[in-house]
Formats: C-alpha cells, sequence, structure tokens
C-alpha cells in the first residue's frame, strides 16, 4: 500500500478503507475491468484523434465505452452519430449518455426506446447541465425534475444497464453531504445499477466517500472515475466546475510544463498509474476513464493494471 505523501502527488495519506469493493479483499489479484467515456468531435481533426483512440483502447476490451451528451442536448446529433458509428464499425458496448435537462419526459423516453431498439442495452443518466453560462436550471413541468425521476423513466422503458453519477467530494448543488448520499442512494434504489464517480485527485477522498456509502447501506458498485492529465491547466478549469480538489503536491508536478507536451505526458501518466495502484491495493477493481478522446495515457494506466490486449499493437504517435 502507497503510504507516504512523499512519493505521490494524489494526495494519499494512508487512508485506510474498512471496506473493499463488492466485498473483494484488497490486492487479491483478481481480474480489472475498465471502461471508457468519449465525447462527440467538434471538427475533423479531432475527428481522426477520436477515432484512433476508440480503436486502440478496443483493443484492451473494456466492459464498455460511453458518449457524452452536452448541456441542453447541445451534442444530441453528433452523440448519436458517434454511437452508431461505434456500434456498427466496432465490437465495443456502447452506453450513451441521456440527460434530461432541457427536454421533454415524452422526448427522452423517446430516445431511450431508440436506443434500445438498436440494441444498445446501457446508458449513464445524468440530470445534466444547465445550458449555456447559466448557473442553474429550473425544470419545466414536462421535464423530469431530478436524476431519480429519469432513472425511473428509464426503467419503464426496458431493462437497461443504467449508470449513475456520484460525487466524492460532494455535488456542487447538493445541501450537504448527507443529502447528496440521500439522493444517490435514491437514484440506485430506483433501478441504477452502479454508480460512477466525477474525477478525484485525491484517493482519501474517494475512499472515505466508499466507506459512507456502505455505512448508508449502498450496495451497488461505486466506480473511481480517473482522469489522466494532459494539459493540467486544463483539467484545473474542469476541476474548479464540479469542485474537485487538486493537492498542492500535484499541482507542483506540473509547473513549467505548459509548453512541455512530452514531459506533460511522462507526468500524467506517471500521476494516473500511481493513483489506479493505490486504489487497486484498496481492493478496486473497476476504473472508468475520462479519456477526452485521447488514447496514449488510459493505454499505459491500463498497462499498469496488466489490462492489456491479447498481442501487442502498433500505433502511429498521436499529436499533442
Amino acid at each position: 500500500m502507497t503510504s507516504s505523501s512523499r512519493n505521490d502527488p494524489v494526495g494519499l495519506d494512508g487512508y485506510r478503507s474498512d471496506t473493499a469493493v463488492a466485498g473483494v479483499p484488497a490486492g487479491d489479484g483478481s481480474a480489472i475491468a475498465v471502461s471508457f467515456e468519449f465525447f462527440p468531435p467538434t471538427d475533423p481533426e479531432m475527428e481522426s484523434v477520436l477515432w484512433a483512440s476508440v480503436r486502440r483502447l478496443e483493443s484492451l476490451a473494456p466492459r464498455f465505452v460511453s458518449v457524452t451528451y452536452g448541456a441542453d442536448g447541445s451534442t444530441r446529433d453528433r452523440t448519436h452519430e458517434v454511437v452508431t458509428r461505434i456500434g456498427e464499425e466496432t465490437s465495443l458496448a456502447v452506453a450513451p449518455h441521456i440527460t434530461s435537462i432541457g427536454t421533454s419526459r415524452d422526448a427522452v423516453l423517446d430516445l431511450a426506446r431508440s436506443y434500445w431498439s438498436s440494441g444498445i442495452r446501457r446508458l449513464i443518466a445524468l440530470r445534466g447541465d444547465a445550458p449555456g453560462s447559466a448557473p442553474t436550471h429550473v425544470p419545466g413541468p414536462d421535464e423530469f425534475r431530478w436524476g431519480l425521476d429519469l432513472v425511473r423513466g428509464l426503467r419503464s422503458v426496458a431493462d437497461f444497464d443504467i449508470s449513475v453519477a456520484a460525487y466524492p467530494e460532494v455535488h456542487p448543488d447538493a445541501r450537504s453531504p448527507s443529502d447528496d448520499l440521500d439522493n444517490l442512494r435514491r437514484k440506485l434504489d430506483a433501478g441504477a445499477t452502479r454508480a460512477i464517480t466525477q474525477f478525484f485527485f485525491d484517493n482519501n477522498a474517494f475512499l472515505r466517500f466508499r466507506d459512507d456509502c456502505v455505512a448508508a447501506g449502498i450496495t451497488a458498485p461505486i466506480v473511481p472515475g480517473i482522469l489522466p492529465i494532459n494539459r493540467f491547466s486544463q483539467v484545473q478549469r474542469f476541476a474548479r466546475r464540479c469542485g474537485a480538489t487538486i493537492p498542492a503536491a500535484l499541482a507542483k508536478r506540473f509547473e513549467g510544463l505548459d509548453e512541455d507536451a512530452e514531459t506533460r505526458r511522462l507526468i500524467g501518466a506517471a500521476v494516473a498509474i500511481d493513483q489506479v495502484d493505490h486504489l487497486r491495493q484498496h481492493g478496486v477493481q473497476d476504473f472508468h476513464f475520462y479519456t477526452l478522446n485521447r488514447a496514449e495515457l488510459t493505454y499505459a494506466v491500463c498497462h499498469a493494471l496488466d489490462v492489456r490486449p491479447p498481442r501487442p499493437v502498433a500505433v502511429a504517435p498521436i499529436e499533442a
């Protein structure tokens, strides 16, 4: 077990979790399961990067891959295109994000029926973000009000495998940690299969959260969301929006590397490998990676987790 914050940048100070995922003892050597998140590209160059990444990560046989959905349905068509192409051209199980903000109940349920009829059996159910610069969104009378209601609606359509979001450092809109935990439990009780967390860099926050889930009677898997860092300034912006803590030691690792993409990637891989290795020693066997449509760092971390293709895969380098 990594126990010295001197040796790692992700806030690991030796917190000893009282529980293991799904009752699995820490570090028992069982197989690791992974899943990957992608987002719809906005231009031809990023489209090329996305599909090169999809193909490379496909070789790792993930449990599923997810495709994000923009605020207020802003990427609806592009999300559908990516989901359709993954289903038609790869061996991957795809889990589209499906959100309720800014969309009527009927439209959400029609989309879910369409996905089911096309053979999609997994969904990531999220309330969604407020559109544009709006700080909050007041649901209309024809919208699902909460994530809980969305899960219930999707479950009424078909027997989907539904993942929902969880927040080790508390959702920014939650009134309290206990209310946030209660909301998660209600979503799972409504029919969600698992919770995937927002990204975090303080493993102790995740381990405490996992213990709190067990104490609250939550038995569904709590899957850590891992964000390998490429551009640190980008991650700082993400963290400010979702309330994720960035330990000072982590920030120091990336100082002076704004114009040094190669070193950033090396440091980013080392940070993420340290993070998942520590979590694995605490019994975590399921990881969800926020790839930002780039395969290099996620592939390296999976290799360190012994998640590897049956034979080596030759790849061309992807520019920064």
